[in-house]
């Protein structure tokens, strides 16, 4: 039976995952899931309780399907020659350039490090995973995070680490009820909470501070988990109908 993993995002920022460009990719941190995922397996990642927007403990940030698994050294050369939008190009005005996660050169022995969310502090961690996990079935919610059922709320884990054996009660209940919310596969729900963008402001007015690595949440107070000007409820319905929505920034920087 496929197995459903899940962890606690702390710092969502759109690296890892990396829901761009119609893929989803878990590329960077989290290396015991990328080494023991498979295709056909569940990966969620849940909200934290000191997350930039607030205590979001109990909530869905994101959850894809495993539909493929290739080596780091094959995604390096997979971005190359098709998905060349997960390269980091740190100094783009477009904010989902920056936090490529496809931050390994592997045309050099060993593969040396692009300009990118990661520094050479995470490397060990980063290339212990070995693997990139690839979804064409994914639902990224980002800053707008869906409150999981009573019922499921087990699935939310506290701290560094991961669930994946306990979860296997829950497997078939949380797929039903992930596409009973109505969105369409491959959703862009909102965007990541915090975010990183080479120009000083973006078009939604937030100030960003790129290049310090350490990015200026702008998001303002929120009535819980709801957006003041970056998604609209509007938008979210939009996307349930299925209409196509902004491809918006997410990702996090967790430890395994």
């Amino acid at each position: 039976m496929p197995k459903l993993f899940s962890y606690c995002i702390p710092h969502d920022t759109g690296a890892a995952p990396n829901p761009f460009w119609g893929t989803c990719t878990l590329v960077i941190c989290k290396p015991a899931i990328r080494r023991a995922a498979q295709v056909g397996d569940w990966v969620v990642g849940t909200g934290s309780v000191n997350s930039p927007i607030g205590d979001i403990g109990g909530r869905l940030v994101y959850a894809m399907k495993v539909t493929a698994v290739m080596t780091m050294q094959e995604y390096d050369d997979y971005t190359r020659r098709k998905l060349r939008g997960k390269i980091p190009r740190w100094n783009s005005s477009d904010y989902r350039l920056p936090v490529g996660d496809s931050i390994y050169d592997f045309s050099k022995n060993p593969p040396s490090l692009r300009k990118s969310v990661h520094g050479i502090e995470n490397r060990s961690r980063d290339l212990r995973g070995r693997n990139a996990l690839i979804s064409k079935h994914f639902f990224y919610f980002g800053d707008q995070p869906v409150k999981l059922p009573h019922r499921l709320k087990p699935l939310s884990h506290r701290g560094q680490g991961h669930r994946s054996k306990s979860n296997e009660p829950f497997f078939l209940e949380f797929v039903r009820w992930i596409h009973s919310l109505g969105y369409r596969p491959n959703s862009v729900l909102g965007r990541p909470q915090r975010a990183m963008l080479s120009d000083e402001t973006d078009k939604d007015g937030l100030e960003m501070s790129p290049r310090s690595m350490n990015p200026v949440t702008a998001i303002g107070k929120r009535s819980q988990i709801r957006s003041t000007h970056l998604l609209s409820v509007n938008w979210c319905e939009a996307a349930r109908r299925g209409k196509p929505g902004h491809d918006m920034l997410k990702c996090t920087l967790s430890e395994d």
